[in-house]
């Protein structure tokens, strides 16, 4: 198996583990950095920050890795960004459907999750076996950027379905 195939296993095992303590960070930890970083309700946009997160934690690993062991991978910052941010349509893609057709159901979300961080990691797989795309230390600033707009829709949230967290029925951070 080659070095960037076990890169992505070992991301994609990271991220999909880091979904569950992401889900309960705010809960645990109420602040304003943690409203941004994890959801603030039940609603399908504020989980969309746990895909995320966890797939961008991974990749921070996964360049731990890379520096560490002195691997010539090329891309590592920017196909795990492009992972974390295309993880988010391809689940609501897979999600929406069936979440209108059933319901709320908390082994068939986790099963769309894991889905959506494998097609994620297999982009940042192909990325990383292109040659060096120039774009590592734009990572940061489109992460940045993210991040902002996550939190714009925690605290000023669209009154759309995508945004009400269906348990308390409310929208954003209860304040």
């Amino acid at each position: 198996m080659n070095k960037i195939k076990k890169l992505k296993i070992i991301g994609t095992i990271i991220a999909f583990l880091l979904t569950f303590p992401l889900h309960f960070l705010y809960d645990k930890v109420p602040c304003f950095v943690t409203s941004i970083i994890a959801p603030v309700n039940e609603s399908i946009a504020e989980h969309m920050k746990i895909l995320f997160g966890s797939i961008l934690i991974a990749g921070v690993i996964q360049k731990i890795i890379v520096k560490t062991k002195k691997l010539n991978i090329n891309n590592v910052c920017i196909s795990n960004f492009t992972a974390a941010l295309t993880s988010i349509p391809i689940f609501l893609i897979i999600f929406m459907p069936v979440y209108n057709a059933i319901g709320k159901n908390f082994i068939i979300t986790i099963i769309i999750m894991l889905i959506a961080i494998v097609i994620a990691e297999i982009i940042s797989y192909i990325m990383m076996k292109k040659d060096d795309l120039k774009l590592e230390n734009m990572a940061i600033l489109f992460t940045i950027t993210i991040y902002i707009i996550f939190g714009l829709l925690t605290y000023y949230p669209p009154k759309q379905e995508l945004f009400l967290d269906p348990v308390n029925l409310f929208y954003g951070i209860k304040k």
